[in-house]
């Protein structure tokens, strides 16, 4: 069975939601979350994230509010929780701290895109270790083989695939990139695949997984939140659309 990962952004659409979408992702059948901590200026998010962001941080979240709401229903969750987002507020709050929350928190994982991997290379990965968390490097079609596997080699828990060099949710997202799935696929990798960037319906999510161990979605699930006032009733529907 492909896994499926769900990101939204934390504190949307209201401030104490947050809680109750973890949940309720968890109990559609979603085998990951990856949750956004909203910044100011989210440089890889096209605009349904990056207004989510905006929103976020008008109702107040942030860092420390996220940790609080996560420790609240830690025993409830029994899948595993990523948390992505950009290296100023983390170093703000404190690496070292942010990675000792992150633990009292249930997170099992982080994605941060614009940390260079030769800066975690020498200042962070003895951090991340030590916390036992997992770290999660990006690629791209523009990334050579040489690079994935030097990636590969610094991350753990799964490998993240853009699918097109993108932003999120972008609609020309190309998933029928055949040429680049199958590259990535042949190459002796010690974690596994999991796409994203453009993955909107079961069939996207199909089609990315045929040669990855799993697919990424987070603008078409953030739409929901921010568009709908039924927003739990689609949010559930839509997770389940794809996982059927």
């Amino acid at each position: 069975m492909k896994k499926l990962n769900i990101y939204f952004t934390a504190g949307i659409p209201q401030l104490e939601d947050t809680k109750e979408i973890i949940q309720l992702i968890q109990n559609s059948g979603s085998d990951m979350i990856e949750i956004g901590m909203p910044y100011s200026d989210p440089v890889a998010d096209g605009p349904v994230i990056q207004k989510a962001h905006e929103l976020a941080l008008k109702n107040g979240m942030t860092i420390q509010k996220l940790f609080s709401q996560l420790k609240s229903i830690k025993n409830v969750i029994k899948i595993p929780i990523i948390l992505m987002g950009y290296i100023n507020p983390v170093l703000s709050f404190g690496f070292e701290k942010f990675c000792a929350e992150c633990s009292e928190s249930g997170v099992s994982g982080l994605i941060i895109p614009d940390l260079p991997p030769i800066e975690f290379e020498k200042n962070y990965q003895q951090i991340i270790n030590k916390y036992n968390l997992n770290f999660t490097f990006l690629i791209t079609p523009e990334t050579s083989d040489e690079r994935i596997l030097y990636l590969d080699s610094l991350s753990s828990g799964f490998l993240y695939a853009v699918s097109s060099s993108s932003t999120t949710g972008n609609a020309n997202a190309d998933l029928k990139n055949e040429s680049y799935f199958s590259r990535i696929a042949s190459l002796p990798l010690k974690n596994q695949v999991m796409i994203g960037f453009g993955i909107k319906t079961k069939r996207d999510f199909e089609k990315v997984t045929e040669k990855a161990s799993g697919g990424i979605i987070g603008t078409a699930f953030v739409d929901i939140l921010l568009h709908h006032k039924d927003w739990r009733n689609r949010a559930k529907e839509f997770i389940q659309s794809i996982k059927e």
